[in-house]
């Protein structure tokens, strides 16, 4: 409950839509990217090219073919230019992208931080970016090893390839391996990402409630995109709409993550607790009700000054 409210309270789906939006524009540069770099693969190896353009006019016959064809030559003929706007364009999203999650999880850690000089956040955010490209690359390598051939190679030596019920362990190591991999990048994006260092061993918790949760809308995901991507606007706007939906998704589930290590019992007793207001005090004087008081004094004195005039008198 309380890292439900803070994620509430700290906006946690305003910034996963942010987190969203710059997954989606970032995909546009890679693209450009990726184009750039096989437009200098083909343009080396003429062999390949031909037979790629061969491998199109066969898969996609008539017009549609010769205008594939037609893009992959102008993908060679203008790779440098594409490669160049797809790099600015990539690095530009890029660092959005990594200003609006490192954002996003000082948020939920409710840490008070000092703007500082704008090339200076945009050097730590691009370092950030590195890391976790990084990270990446090693969580993608230890969930491929996890269902590649490594695992049925060693099972193959003990000769254990075709016992009863291999498949399914092979596929319990490979969600576990995957789970470990997920918990690993997930890690370094709780703990290091934020503007303010945060404790390790909360964050190693919170990551592992993600990886387990982001495992199993993996699994979701896989077998909701097979059913989708069968009819024919499936097929066109799947893609895109997967992607969303994805990182959607993904970014709700570190940014409550991260909420649920802000909001353990050990990170509220070290949390910023703000001062109190200072406290005013200031009298309130009622000028015209001064007055009129004294005059009520003064004239009570009066009396009473004649009154014990009077009693003198008479004893006299």
């Amino acid at each position: 409950m309380r890292a439900g409210s803070r994620y509430q309270n700290r906006r946690g789906d305003y910034f996963a839509a942010g987190i969203t939006y710059f997954t989606v524009l970032s995909l546009f540069p890679l693209l450009m990217v990726g184009f750039a770099v096989a437009g200098f693969v083909l343009a080396r190896d003429q062999s390949l090219l031909h037979t790629a353009q061969h491998k199109i006019s066969d898969s996609v016959p008539g017009s549609m073919g010769k205008q594939l064809n037609d893009l992959v030559d102008q993908a060679i003929s203008s790779r440098t230019g594409v490669g160049v706007i797809g790099l600015v364009g990539g690095l530009y999203s890029g660092l959005g992208w990594m200003a609006n999650l490192r954002a996003a999880l000082t948020e939920q850690w409710e840490q008070k931080h000092k703007q500082g000089n704008f090339i200076v956040t945009k050097l730590s955010d691009l370092g950030a970016l590195i890391g976790l490209l990084l990270a990446l690359v090693v969580s993608i390598g230890l969930s491929a090893i996890s269902a590649g051939a490594i695992t049925k190679r060693l099972l193959a030596i003990v000769h254990l390839d075709n016992a009863p019920g291999i498949s399914v362990l092979l596929k319990a190591i490979s969600i576990a391996l995957a789970i470990a991999a997920s918990w690993a990048l997930f890690v370094w994006v709780i703990a290091r990402l934020p503007r303010e260092p945060v404790t390790l061993a909360s964050a190693a918790r919170a990551a592992l409630l993600a990886a387990v949760v982001f495992e199993v809308f993996k699994q979701v995901a896989k077998v909701y995109l097979q059913s989708v991507l069968t009819s024919p606007a499936g097929a066109v706007f799947g893609p895109i709409v997967g992607i969303m939906v994805f990182s959607f998704f993904t970014s709700r589930i570190i940014l409550f993550a991260t909420a649920w290590a802000a909001t353990s019992p050990d990170n509220l007793a070290l949390a910023y607790t703000p001062p109190p207001d200072a406290a005013i005090i200031a009298p309130r004087v009622d000028a015209r009700g001064s007055v009129a008081g004294a005059v009520a004094v003064f004239a009570a004195g009066m009396l009473a000054a004649l009154g014990l005039a009077g009693v003198l008198n008479r004893r006299r």
